[in-house]
């Protein structure tokens, strides 16, 4: 089976942010991530970490200005100055944590008539970006993202994120699949893992359509599990889901997995 890591921003929100890392570690988690660490200093968040005997396998650059409608700065046109500055910001974070994996927010499309700049604009901000990281070891994640939950997301679909991958042509720069994503928007789950998982560099999970525990819903994760062992992949898988009625009694899943 995969090694599973628990998303700390949606498991364990019962308990307050850093009570999480000892649920996780005493639920048999090895590996944690989380969207944003940035209301919290990073030397606070390793020492969690070091604690519990976890480690930091991905977390989000800051997304821009959520309150206008941000959802992320890489395709803005007129963010550039700050989408180098949130960078920068991840990168203290990544490096005190040791984190190797940064998700690098596209944003919304502002104005269909100008997608072409937008995609211009991201594919030189990526390309910056993972320059940027290289020194650190970290790798820049894309990640596709359904319209339903982010209505108006720039990336969405498997592999318009691998074009842009692929055009960016940066070694440190992979995909983040989202099967939850990936089902809502697309389907035929197994062939898209299939076709693409050469250039994924982390993968997370949730029931579809109510992105609730991995043990509900339209897609069947044993058997997704067993094909990701079959490929061969190596890399964490992130839990980024909304238990039903608490995270520990939720986890029965998990319970029944090696990890």
């Amino acid at each position: 089976m995969p090694k599973f890591a628990a998303n700390l921003s949606w498991l364990y929100t019962e308990l307050p942010f850093f009570d999480r890392f000892e649920a996780a570690a005493r639920d048999g988690f090895r590996g944690v991530e989380f969207l944003f660490p940035y209301e919290h200093s990073a030397v606070e968040i390793r020492s969690a970490l070091l604690a519990n005997g976890l480690e930091q396998v991905l977390f989000n650059a800051p997304p821009g200005e959520a309150r206008a409608g941000e959802r992320g700065l890489a395709s803005l046109p007129d963010r550039v100055e700050a989408f180098r500055a949130s960078i920068d910001q991840a990168l203290e974070y990544a490096s005190v944590l040791g984190c190797s994996r940064l998700h690098v927010m596209a944003g919304v499309v502002r104005d269909v008539s100008r997608t072409a700049e937008q995609r211009a604009t991201y594919i030189g901000n990526l390309r910056w970006a993972c320059r940027r990281l290289a020194g650190a070891g970290v790798t820049a994640l894309v990640e596709p993202i359904n319209r339903r939950d982010v209505p108006g997301y720039f990336l969405e679909t498997q592999a318009d994120a691998h074009a842009i991958v692929a055009e960016v042509g940066e070694p440190n720069l992979k995909v983040q699949m989202d099967l939850y994503h990936c089902q809502v928007v697309e389907g035929d789950v197994s062939t898209k893992i299939r076709r693409h998982l050469a250039g994924v560099g982390h993968v997370q999970i949730a029931g579809v359509p109510e992105r609730a525990e991995p043990d509900v819903g339209e897609l069947h994760y044993p058997y997704l599990f067993a094909l990701l062992d079959e490929l061969g992949y190596g890399g964490w898988v992130g839990c980024e889901y909304r238990p039903r009625d608490g995270t520990r009694s939720g986890l029965g899943w998990l319970r029944g997995s090696a990890r």
